[in-house]
């Protein structure tokens, strides 16, 4: 973590990124023989890198061969450079494939590494602050691109498409499921939240672990306002930082070879990875996440592991849902006295765009060192819910052949459930069966709905009339299992269907 700077002293994520490595080198007590034999060199890809839809350039510049641009600044020659696509999933993803490949023989020693300066690019756009981030690299690097994307265009135009409009659909589902009232689900919330943000107080690395109470996270205020319906400011993941961390990864053999004390050894016990249908708007329900599931449950038993054995959990924490479904999916208590995060989690550790898993292991190594015969479990999450990894960590030795897990045969399970239909021109009677209000300077602006229709049971996108008094009873009433009518957008001359409650 970089802490506040004058914006002319401030790293670019690059110099972030960088200094992660060097902490991560320097952690070897044998930094020199560790950069001498480092042949790859996985760089997570950074926010501005990372939108599949047309976005404002960024005014700094960027490194055009970031893995690369960090190699330089550590004085490595990796003969692999790999930047990485979209998605919190992918510092676990990347560890997964590394620790594959050093398995194999093909590599000896890789780090993974990210970093972000989403602070300072903040700052300095307010502040009319001129950075120069611009770096050029002439030598190959892999690019693993964007990847696909996240969101349909008919989802963009409905309003759906960044992760504060996404999740709050998942937590409309979730509350309804539960039959808590608006007010009674904000205070559940919150409690569950409650845990990381003390976990947060403790973590020195931690950008936003001023104490909050439960009432504070579930009351709204001036500086807790509704960002998207049912969350308030304190309750969604923060990315307004400047974070980096790394991840060295090679085999015992090697590790014998360079000196580096076993006391600080760390072996992965079992790793998975599983997608979800990549449209939102095409999932099995809005309460559960059936690949987590089976990820978690394949990384389990790789690791000959259950999960009463698991001393310490890193669930991924961007919004409330995410860690209720994980929770479900896993069979564990949304307050299991183990505790949920190693770091204190996206809204009070911090949410560095792609890397914050990169956060959790690190935090989860270090907490394992001190407990030598201790487990833990780290989930990782890209998109909306869409993409999950998974790493079981431990001191103690894998005794097992190390192989990575047909990720092939679990993906073919999830993708032969039964998934509703969808149609992008629904007309007629309808039942609301998720929904999210989004907020504009604390005022309702947007109902973002998705429904069944009562004749064909297909599932379809739309809003609702933008009307003050109908959003404020969006609000203020729930809505999930409101029944009405829906137009298609063409039938109406408008771009987005339209639903009108009864």
């Amino acid at each position: 973590m970089e802490w506040d700077k004058p914006l002319a002293e401030s790293l670019s994520p690059m110099g972030i990124a960088a200094a992660a490595g060097a902490a991560a080198l320097k952690d070897t007590d044998a930094a020199e023989q560790v950069s001498q034999t480092l042949d790859a060199l996985v760089s997570v890809r950074i926010f501005p890198d990372s939108w599949n839809r047309p976005r404002a350039p960024n005014p700094f510049g960027r490194a055009e061969n970031p893995p690369y641009a960090i190699a330089t600044r550590l004085a490595l020659s990796p003969e692999l450079g790999v930047y990485g696509n979209v998605g919190g999933d992918t510092p676990q993803k990347y560890i997964n494939e590394m620790a594959s490949r050093i398995v194999s023989g093909e590599l000896k020693l890789a780090m993974v590494v990210g970093g972000e300066a989403l602070r300072t690019a903040r700052v300095a756009r307010r502040q009319n602050f001129a950075l120069d981030w611009q770096e050029s690299d002439s030598r190959l690097f892999e690019d693993r691109g964007i990847g696909e994307a996240m969101a349909s265009k008919h989802e963009f135009a409905h309003g759906l498409g960044v992760p504060i409009q996404t999740y709050p659909l998942f937590e409309s589902a979730l509350r309804a499921k539960a039959g808590h009232s608006l007010d009674v689900h904000l205070h559940a919330m919150a409690e569950m939240m409650k845990p990381f943000n003390v976990v947060a107080q403790e973590n020195a690395f931690a950008s936003y672990a001023a104490p909050r109470s439960v009432r504070d996270l579930a009351t709204v205020t001036e500086d807790n306002r509704f960002i998207c319906l049912p969350y308030p400011k304190w309750l969604n993941a923060m990315d307004g930082v400047n974070q980096g961390a790394a991840v060295l990864l090679t085999s015992v053999d090697h590790a014998r070879t360079l000196g580096i004390d076993p006391k600080k050894w760390v072996f992965l016990h079992g790793c998975s990875e599983a997608n979800e249908q990549t449209l939102v708007s095409e999932r099995i329900n809005y309460t559960s996440a059936p690949a987590l599931g089976l990820n978690a449950r394949q990384a389990l038993s790789m690791a000959g592991k259950t999960l009463g054995e698991i001393d310490y959990f890193d669930i991924y924490s961007c919004f409330p849902s995410a860690v209720a479904i994980a929770c479900d999916e896993l069979g564990l208590d949304r307050r299991d006295p183990r505790g949920l995060t190693v770091t204190g989690g996206l809204p009070f550790f911090g949410g560095p765009g792609n890397n914050y898993s990169m956060h959790a292991i690190a935090s989860m190594v270090q907490q394992l060192r001190k407990e030598p015969t201790a487990c833990g479990l780290v989930t990782s999450n890209g998109g909306y819910l869409t993409k999950h990894a998974s790493g079981i960590y431990s001191c103690e030795p894998y005794c097992e052949s190390w192989q990575r897990p047909d990720l092939h045969s679990l993906q073919l399970e999830v993708d032969a459930l039964n998934y509703p239909r969808f149609t992008e021109r629904p007309s007629g009677q309808a039942v609301v069966e998720a929904y999210t209000i989004g907020f504009d300077n604390g005022e309702p602006n947007r109902a973002i709905i998705i429904g069944r229709l009562l004749a064909t049971d297909e599932r379809f996108l739309a809003n609702s009339e933008a009307n003050p008094v109908l959003l404020q009873k969006f609000v203020t009433h729930d809505q999930v299992g409101r029944l009405g009518s829906v137009r298609a957008a063409e039938e109406l001359g408008c771009e987005t269907n339209l639903f009108t409650p009864q």
